[in-house]
């Protein structure tokens, strides 16, 4: 080790955060599945067991990411780029405001194309005839085959009649 890597070596701000975060939120799913009644039948299992249970997953995994970050401060983190997560922000935003008058495959083509650019993806036909795709495929796969209601547009209304 150099001088300059004993120098470095602090606890991982982000791992100690994130650790807070999930105790935070384990301690919060303890105290509510605990306020819920128990009415265990035969199995004895109640609704609040399952939240109590998560909530003790979430501590644990609190405490190891705690001491993990604690005791390993792990490599450099590099710069963020603002400009991907601005994509990303501004796909969710569009698709999210425009997809009950747009229908589904035109939102998600809008959301795929965005995350593509983010990921730094410069052929937006291709990523326009991708999101296409895949839109069509997950609503044929929801609203066709599973009869879950998606959001209908012109291009469901001209290819599958809805």
């Amino acid at each position: 080790m150099t001088p300059q890597d004993t120098m470095e070596r602090r606890p991982d701000r982000a791992a100690v955060a994130i650790a807070v975060f999930l105790i935070g939120l384990g301690i919060l799913l303890i105290w509510d599945g605990s306020r819920i009644p128990s009415k265990a039948g035969y199995s004895g299992v109640g609704a609040g067991d399952v939240p109590r249970l998560i909530g003790a997953v979430l501590v644990f995994l609190g405490l190891a990411t705690g001491v993990q970050g604690w005791r390993n401060p792990g490599p450099r983190r590099p710069r963020q780029q603002p400009v991907p997560l601005l994509w990303l922000l501004g796909g969710m935003i569009v698709m999210v405001a425009s997809i009950h008058s747009v229908g589904f495959v035109i939102g998600s083509t809008i959301l795929f194309t965005c995350a593509a650019a983010a990921f730094g993806e410069r052929r937006f036909v291709r990523a326009i005839l991708s999101g296409i795709g895949l839109g069509l495929f997950i609503y044929l796969v929801f609203d066709v085959l599973l009869q879950l209601n998606l959001p209908a547009g012109p291009i469901e209304m001209l290819i599958f009649g809805r």
